[in-house]
Formats: structure tokens, sequence, C-alpha cells
């Protein structure tokens, strides 16, 4: 995929969070968020490096476009045992494992523990563990390292093919780079929080005071309910902001750029009573995302997710900080509004998208949410008959704002039934899966032409070499 992008000209691929997947397969209500996803793990190249027989992979199995995290997860349950034994038995990369065991050490550790633990606690959240482990007994945290320690050194191994398999794609797909997400908040049953419970705003029963959400907003009448437990930003700041400071280091490991998922929690999160039945009962609470900022250092590669209730000192913060913001083109068109989100009221320092994993395929939203009025408003600011999806997409590449991403499904015109994220829903999401026969269509050479006549173009791959 990353070769058809460049022979495209593209620049820039932009991934979902690469973090273990939570309730509902997803990735930002992960138990990690310095974790990579085991379910990623390539076995073809366990088995190029010996690791793995060939009899040993499964068949082909790639029929059907909505990803089986079930079987998948059970399969390399299977496998992972033999691949750890093999690497142990014949001291595979024994010295660039022992480096990475060492460099993320003050994560790694505190993650293996933690999935091992719930491993054995089948599943229960870490405030239903025995007392002495939920609490971090030293004691009981050197028990469970004597006891289960393949287990654990597992776990880590795990972390470490990911790391080196994803360091591999990199390479070859230099000079593309990747757009990864980085969530604002973490999940309340992690690593994350079990580790450094001092970080959240928990009771003594390890429960949060108040939860993340956001008010009524474009999703949801109710606003979203989400659960996370909140930061205790005076903690941070006692630190020098030292956890958020490995957390965005870690993320430019694995990432050329960071998308900041919720940008306007640097500014004000939105509070919600833990005993709250909607996501209506909160209130904005600020937060002290400037100094945090400071604290990070000189620029970094980041792009802001400035959407939704967006006030005046989240936009002070962006501009202060040089950071380009969204703007989302199916959120354009009310005829009533004349939303800043308008291809001709865009700012070259700005990331322009048809859509995003939260929203509808371009033709589903059309088909499905939008109004005649909409509809009407489309039509005559496109001047064209062409198909929605392929005028959309031309608006996103002709726009002045500097970078223009395309979710995949816009590209090949694909419908509702090939949507990513529904908010405000627990289950049926994150399935769409990308197949070989989609690699074939004629969209890609089409959005490449395009690329190449509004000067996105950055290079591309022919016969001869780069050009």
């Amino acid at each position: 995929f990353g070769r058809l992008l460049r022979e495209q000209g593209a620049g820039f691929w932009q991934v979902l969070p690469l973090n273990p997947l939570g309730p509902g397969w997803s990735p930002y209500a992960s138990p990690s968020s310095f974790a990579a996803n085991p379910l990623l793990i390539n076995l073809a190249s366990l088995a190029e490096e010996g690791l793995l027989e060939p009899e040993e992979l499964p068949p082909d199995t790639a029929g059907g476009e909505e990803a089986k995290y079930e079987q998948s997860l059970a399969l390399w349950q299977q496998l992972r045992g033999k691949v750890f034994g093999r690497a142990q038995a014949h001291g595979w990369r024994h010295q660039e494992l022992t480096q990475f065991y060492q460099a993320e050490a003050h994560w790694l550790e505190d993650w293996a523990f933690y999935a091992v633990a719930k491993e054995l606690a089948q599943g229960r959240p870490f405030w239903q563990w025995p007392e002495e482990l939920a609490m971090r007994r030293p004691e009981a945290l050197q028990r469970l390292a004597e006891q289960h320690r393949q287990a654990v050194e597992l776990v880590k191994f795990e972390q470490f093919l990911l790391q080196w398999q994803w360091e591999r794609l990199r390479r070859l797909l230099s000079p593309l780079q990747i757009i990864g997400d980085l969530p604002f908040y973490v999940a309340l049953d992690s690593a994350d929080v079990w580790a450094h419970p001092e970080l959240f705003l928990l009771g003594p029963d390890l429960k949060p005071t108040a939860v993340a959400g956001v008010p009524p907003d474009y999703f949801s009448p109710d606003g979203q309910l989400w659960g996370n437990p909140l930061y205790c930003w005076e903690r941070h700041q006692e630190t020098g902001f030292a956890w958020w400071r490995q957390r965005i280091a870690r993320a430019l490991q694995l990432y050329d750029v960071v998308r900041l998922d919720h940008f306007r929690g640097f500014a004000a999160t939105w509070q919600v009573p833990a005993n709250a039945p909607t996501a209506r009962h909160g209130q904005w609470v600020p937060t002290p995302g400037r100094e945090l900022f400071h604290a990070l250092g000189p620029r970094r590669p980041f792009l802001a997710e400035d959407l939704g209730h967006i006030t005046p000192d989240v936009v002070a913060l962006r501009e202060e900080l040089g950071l380009p913001g969204m703007a989302i083109l199916q959120f354009a068109f009310n005829p009533n509004e004349r939303s800043a989100f308008l291809p001709h009221r865009h700012r070259p320092n700005l990331v322009v998208y048809t859509g995003t994993h939260d929203n509808n395929t371009t033709l589903g939203w059309w088909e499905e949410e939008a109004s005649p009025e909409v509809r009407e408003f489309f039509r005559a600011y496109v001047g064209s008959d062409q198909a929605v999806h392929r005028a959309m997409v031309r608006l996103a590449m002709a726009s002045v704002a500097n970078l223009a991403i395309v979710p995949a499904q816009d590209v090949l015109g694909l419908p509702s039934s090939y949507r990513c994220n529904r908010p405000g829903t627990a289950s049926g999401n994150w399935r769409f899966r990308l197949l070989g026969s989609h690699f074939y269509s004629p969209d890609w050479d089409w959005v490449g032409e395009l690329a190449r006549v509004y000067e996105r173009w950055r290079f591309a791959e022919t016969a001869s070499g780069p050009r």
C-alpha cells in the first residue's frame, strides 16, 4: 500500500493509533498508550527469519472486507509461544533485543506486568485484581515477576517484534512519511493508570471521581460520555510533565508527524461527574497545555485536531504554537452557516480532509446524511454533476491548505457499509479492511493525477527509479 501511495506522488500516509486495541476493538480505548498492537505482527516475515515454519502459516484468508479480530487473536495466541521459544533458542537478534528492553524500560515492564496480570485475572479490570497487585505492592510485583517470568518476557518480546517490523517498513517506504495519531486521554483500565494512579483524578477505590467527554455536538445530542479518567495536572506539573514527555517521545519513535487528537483538551477539558448518565452534565475546566508544550521543548511535528466545540483559547493556543488545524469538507456545506471549512475560506497552515475515521464515507454522507439544502448548495459550489466522492476529493486537492488527506474509502467511492467508526456506538466499528483487489482500482491513478494537477505531487517511482 505504501508503494502504491509513493507511485501516485503521495508524501504522507496517515494511520490510526498503533496501540493495543481496547473494548470494541477501538484503538482509542487502548490498555496502553506506549505499547503497540500484537495483531499487527507480520507472520510471513517471522517465517523468513526462521521463527515460524512455512506449514505453520495460516492460509491466505484475505477474503472479506471486515477485520476478523477474534480469529486473528486466537491464531496469534497459538503461535506466539513457538516464535518466542525459537528466538530464545537461537539468540535471535539478541543484541537489538537487549538494547530495546533497556531503552524502553520506563514503560515496557509495566505493560508486560499489566498484560500478564490481566490474563491471570481472566480479563477483569485492574481494580478488581487482588488488592496487593491492584495497589502495586512491591512484594506482589516481585512474586509476579518470579512466578510468571516467561509470560512477562513474552509480552516484552512481542513489543520488540513490532518495533523491528515497523522500523523495517518505514525504511522501505522512505521518503513517504507516516502521520500517527496520539489520543489525548488514556483508558481507565490501562497499564498507564495502573502504573501511575497519582497522575489521574481517582478515588481511594481507584475509580475516577470525574470522567471525560464532550458536550452535545454534531455526532450526539447528549454529547459523548467517553468515561476516560481525567489528568491530575498538579502532579504532572510537579514532575515537569515527565510522563507526557515520555509519551510524546514514544510517538515520535513510531511516526514522522503526530496528530494530536482532541487538541482542545490542552486548553480545557469537559469534566463530567462519574455518576452522570450523559455528558450533558459536564463543565469546561482549564488545563495547563501552554506549560506542557513549553516543557516539550522546541517545535515538534504536530497536527492539531481542533474539531468540535472550539473556543477562542483553543484557537489562541494553536496559533501561538504555529500548528496546522483541520478542515472537514463534509461539515462545510450547510448553506445557512457558511462554514470556515468551505474551501475558499481555507488557509495554508491547515490540513483538509474529505472526512475522518469518525465520519461516514463521502458517498454514505451524500446518500444518508446530507439534507436537500446541503446537496443543492454542494452542487452549486462544485458546479458539476460528477460523482460526489470525486467532486469532494477534487475540492480537497485544490484547497490552498498545505496538506490534503483523503480516506481510502473516498478515493474508491465506497458506501457507508465501509465506514470505519460511528462515534457514540460501542460495537461494530473499526473493521474496515483494504484488500489487495482495492489496490488495482483506476481510482488511485485518478487521485495521483489530481495531485499533479494541483501541484501536490511530491515524488513518484517509475521503472527507471525516482523522479
